[in-house]
């Protein structure tokens, strides 16, 4: 009866492998910058940046207030079974990933600054960006018929 209601929810969902890891991995990381963010936002942007100064602390901090908001999302996905929920988030996630990327590397061509915590950042987003999307075409496909 649900199901002729619109709830997705199947008898027998087949997740992805893996996907519950991710969803998990995501949220703490997702958690844990936001909390850096908030309560070390200097410690923060030195890491990334490589010993440049924060002019202000307020954008960094607004940045951790709008992680934890992404990261209470990732935590609540975590615990659903409806598929429309699992890919919604995991387009955010691949949606945040790569306007950082793009953020990040419009940064690097306005102000030179090169290091190495930056290449780390650029290279994670886009391996980030590919595991998102990777789970989100996995939850919407169809089963196979046996």
């Amino acid at each position: 009866i649900s199901q002729v209601l619109g709830n997705e929810i199947k008898f027998t969902v087949r997740e992805p492998l893996g996907l519950r890891v991710w969803q998990f991995v995501s949220a703490v990381l997702f958690s844990g910058i936001a909390i850096m963010a908030l309560a070390f936002p200097d410690q923060l942007y030195d890491a990334v940046f490589d010993g440049a100064q924060v002019t202000s602390k307020t954008p960094i901090r607004l940045y951790g207030g709008a992680l934890l908001s992404i990261s209470l999302i990732m935590w609540n996905a975590l615990y659903t079974a409806e598929k429309v929920i699992i890919r919604w988030t995991l387009l955010t996630e691949a949606c945040y990933f790569g306007v950082q990327f793009l953020v990040v590397t419009a940064t690097l061509a306005e102000t030179g600054l090169m290091s190495l915590g930056i290449l780390l950042l650029l290279v994670s987003r886009l391996l980030f960006v590919a595991i998102s999307i990777y789970y989100y075409y996995q939850v919407g496909r169809r089963p196979k018929k046996a």
